[in-house]
């Protein structure tokens, strides 16, 4: 465990400066960057501006891959059963019809309009598709993509994330979805815009109703998280196998934490813990994410994003527009079926 401590030390410092940043008043209602945006931010320009010994190397790796999967399981205690329940049927059939159709039309988009490798366009996907950084963090081992295609991933979601909070808000208030209410809204808004924070952000923007809708909503999306990465894992198999390269199913890195993230989401809905205990493991949880999303922003390398491209930013801009008008012509559908 001694050779960890140097590359999780640093990971582990930019974590916490990040989490400092993040509390502060100008960043909160300014630029609502999240902790995670803010540590991958800082880990990419200290680790292309620093050259660490290769000491370092092994705890930044752990805090990359083993850490992140500790974190994604215990992100399980957000959640409880009972938050499916309280979003709906409109909420739960709208979740899955633009999480399914976001993340299809998404590979597609990215890899037949623009190019982009197949990895890249998974990445850039499941983040739009399901909860921004932590389902980019979570789908990169699933589809052995390199960190520079990870932090691309991470930068399109926060682009398009961000504009989504400042512009629903807005979109609403303007009168431009005739018919929504502040719950529909509130669906709406958490079916489709990218992280947590922002949707927060977004419906507690319009009234707390819009809010606790958008927060649910977008919670059960985050679950949707565990089955997506199955199938996918499933699915690379099945095409590795049929390209005739020799691989199974026992080859591909099936995300068994993800079977630990369903166990916590079943245990929290027992209600078995104190409340201000599952704050703490959520706070705690928020701490290892933070930790690994610097690791990762450690590991990247600037040069390797510029040769990137911004192929994978205009492929980002197409989904978002699909989740903006897409999103709303699904809700209201669905509503209208089901009213």
């Amino acid at each position: 465990m001694v050779k960890y401590i140097p590359g999780v030390s640093v990971a582990v410092l930019i974590a916490l400066i990040s989490m400092f940043l993040a509390n502060l008043e100008f960043v909160q209602k300014t630029l609502h960057f999240s902790s995670l945006i803010l540590a991958i931010l800082l880990g990419v320009v200290i680790g292309n501006l620093v050259k660490f010994p290769e000491s370092f190397k092994p705890g930044i790796t752990f805090s990359l891959k083993k850490i992140l999967r500790i974190a994604i399981v215990f992100l399980g205690f957000r959640l409880t059963f009972q938050n499916v329940m309280e979003v709906g049927l409109v909420g739960l059939i709208v979740d899955t019809i633009m999480l399914s159709s976001t993340f299809i039309l998404g590979v597609w988009i990215a890899r037949k309009w623009f190019g982009l490798e197949d990895k890249m366009a998974y990445l850039i996907s499941s983040g739009s598709s399901i909860c921004g950084a932590s389902a980019v963090l979570a789908t990169a081992p699933v589809v052995k993509a390199e960190m520079h295609h990870a932090a691309m991933a991470v930068a399109t979601v926060t682009i398009f994330g961000t504009t989504s909070m400042f512009l629903y808000p807005v979109i609403y208030k303007a009168g431009l979805l005739p018919g929504f209410d502040d719950i529909l809204y509130g669906i709406w808004t958490g079916a489709t815009v990218h992280e947590v924070a922002q949707v927060v952000a977004a419906g507690f923007a319009i009234s707390e109703p819009a809010g606790n809708t958008a927060t649910i909503a977008k919670l059960t999306r985050v679950m949707m998280l565990a089955p997506l990465l199955l199938i996918l894992s499933f699915y690379l198999a099945k095409k590795h196998k049929a390209h005739g390269t020799g691989v199974t199913l026992r080859d591909i890195p099936i995300p068994y934490f993800v079977f630990g993230f369903i166990a916590m989401v079943g245990f929290n809905s027992l209600n078995l813990l104190p409340s201000n205990i599952v704050s703490g493991i959520n706070y705690i949880d928020g701490f290892l994410l933070t930790v690994a999303m610097a690791a990762m922003g450690l590991e990247t390398n600037v040069n390797k994003i510029k040769g990137v491209g911004m192929k994978p930013i205009y492929a980002a801009a197409v989904i978002f527009l699909f989740l903006l008008f897409g999103g709303a012509i699904c809700v209201k559908l669905i509503s209208s079926i089901l009213a």
